[in-house]
């Protein structure tokens, strides 16, 4: 077929190539998901995908992770910084302070080249949640004093060079992570992953031509980038000051603030007020301060705006080197990406709500409920999140037990579950009655209780386990999360912290209690001599 010229200002066509763009980056997920053996990418979709241009810009992002929206093209920018990459080359990293978010989110990397010679005309990009990272706990996801005690960190590397796997350093790589045949399988479904997403854009430029293709994804971010500023526009000048606290396994809690201003020169989201990181997991990098402004600001642009670089290109985000929102090494980091994200989500969500009071809904559960299990032997290591209840909003009540914000995985089958583990589901239900009160009330959590059939190791995260999810405009908090353990013949549970790593013994049954939304609104009045 004759390639056709590039038409600038042809609005339907830009429409056609942004699904072109955004059907590529689905396909790379589609072939990780199926190529993975572990059930946290297989079953619960734990990674992101997505397509950048020649200067790393992001052109496309499947409905995958938010989480990773703002943070993978730091990543990639790491891998710019310190290689080039040739023809059939491929590179690694899961550093945090190099565009990471934690160890266990490993990001794969493939240039594309459409034409021969100069830099590669777009970059492909794979990043998956393994389920093992080494450290001193199976799952990588345990409480730890620094970033050692976490896992194998990799600055950008090679992992394939000349279109051949680099055996030297993925023996390293196996030799340091726990279940090494699981993952070299989901390394190499990473693999081709973005092996699938360079051969769609070759496809994509014998049709249409190169130039083409990159022309247009340069307008597709003009494009994204024009409605953010058009929304951006229409709120009124001024500055929100706001705060929220997390856990700390040490007991207490640190404070994140955020300072959000906006005027002509745009939108600044400033997090440099927040408490200097700690010897905790709950630290954070920039890269993930940067997803969770991202993601408020695409939450309100209009349905079907292209996800892309556009976004980034509209706001100003600040962080304080050496604070929880910026931590450096060695620092801890393992809960941040899940946790922390989760409360930066809330702090720009209540500074929109102020200017937005009829668009923004009450706090969600604001934790992804951490749990991994594995043994001590390395012979199997698993990790999942578990949904709580989405907040209710201006137009109606939250949604029951789902993944909100940050974070959006499937839950694992319980048929699943059990064949992979030694492990018995005794109960998976919905926590009723666990979301806030409000004339639009907060979506109820969910409980998940499992029996020990073997020894298995356990490592736990969450918040919201002191204090519930706040309510907006009157509404009531949601019900606070929870873990509890009982050892096999006791009678009662033990309740558990909010960051604990502990051994079950067979029988030994763990109890999880996700925290449920916030209600929005006064709830309504009981009318005279009515019966609750």
């Amino acid at each position: 077929m004759t390639p056709r010229s590039a038409k600038a200002g042809d609005p339907l066509r830009l429409l056609v190539f942004h699904h072109l763009f955004a059907a590529c980056a689905e396909e790379m997920g589609e072939s990780l998901m199926r190529a993975a053996f572990s059930p946290n990418i297989r079953e619960r979709r734990d990674f992101s995908c997505a397509l950048f241009d020649a200067h790393g810009e992001a052109v496309a992002q499947a409905a995958h992770l938010p989480v990773h929206l703002g943070s993978a093209p730091l990543s990639l920018a790491a891998v710019l910084e310190d290689l080039e990459l040739a023809p059939g080359d491929v590179a690694m990293v899961n550093d945090p302070y190099r565009g990471g978010t934690h160890l266990p989110d490993l990001t794969v990397v493939e240039p594309v080249w459409l034409t021969p010679g100069g830099r590669p005309d777009f970059w492909c990009l794979a990043r998956a949640h393994h389920a093992d990272m080494g450290g001193a706990h199976p799952g990588s996801m345990a409480p730890a004093r620094d970033i050692h005690g976490e896992g194998l960190r990799l600055p950008p590397v090679r992992l394939v060079r000349g279109g051949q796997v680099d055996e030297d350093l993925l023996r390293v790589f196996l030799a340091n992570t726990r279940v090494p045949r699981e993952r070299r399988a989901d390394l190499q479904a990473q693999l081709a992953a973005c092996r699938a997403g360079a051969l769609r854009l070759r496809v994509l430029a014998e049709e249409h031509g190169a130039p083409e293709l990159v022309q247009r994804a340069g307008e597709l971010m003009a494009w994204t980038e024009a409605r953010t500023r058009a929304v951006l526009a229409e709120l009124p000048a001024g500055t929100v000051e706001v705060e929220d606290t997390l856990e700390l396994a040490s007991g207490g809690v640190a404070r994140l603030r955020l300072s959000w201003s906006h005027g002509p020169d745009g939108a600044v989201f400033d997090f440099s007020a927040t408490d200097d990181q700690l010897p905790d997991p709950v630290n954070t990098v920039h890269a993930v301060a940067l997803s969770a402004v991202h993601y408020g600001l695409r939450l309100l642009l209009p349905e079907g705006t292209p996800t892309n670089a556009g976004i980034g290109r509209c706001a100003s985000v600040r962080t304080r080197p050496g604070s929880l929102l910026d931590a450096g090494y060695p620092a801890p980091v393992a809960a941040g990406n899940v946790e922390t994200s989760q409360r930066a989500v809330d702090l720009v969500l209540a500074a929109l709500r102020a200017v937005l009071p009829d668009r923004i809904p009450a706090a969600s559960s604001g934790t992804m409920s951490n749990l991994t299990l594995g043994a001590g032997d390395g012979s199997f290591s698993y990790y999942e999140t578990l949904a709580g209840g989405a907040g209710g909003g201006p137009q109606g009540p939250g949604a029951h037990a789902v993944h909100t914000h940050m974070t959006n995985t499937r839950n694992t089958p319980v048929e699943v579950l059990e064949r992979e583990l030694p492990v018995r589901v005794l109960q998976t239900s919905v926590r009723r009655g666990s979301g806030g009160a409000g004339k639009h009330p907060g979506g109820d959590g969910l409980v998940r209780r499992l029996q020990a059939l073997a020894s298995v190791r356990v490592g736990w995260s969450a918040q919201r386990q002191v204090e519930g999810p706040p309510g907006a405009a009157g509404g009531a908090p949601g019900a606070r999360g929870g873990a509890s353990l009982r050892r096999a013949g006791a009678r009662r549970d033990a309740p558990l912290p909010g960051q604990a790593a502990l051994d079950l013994a067979p029988g030994d049954e763990l109890e999880v209690r996700t925290p449920g939304g916030g209600g929005h609104g006064r709830p309504p009045r009981a009318k005279p001599g009515a019966r609750g």
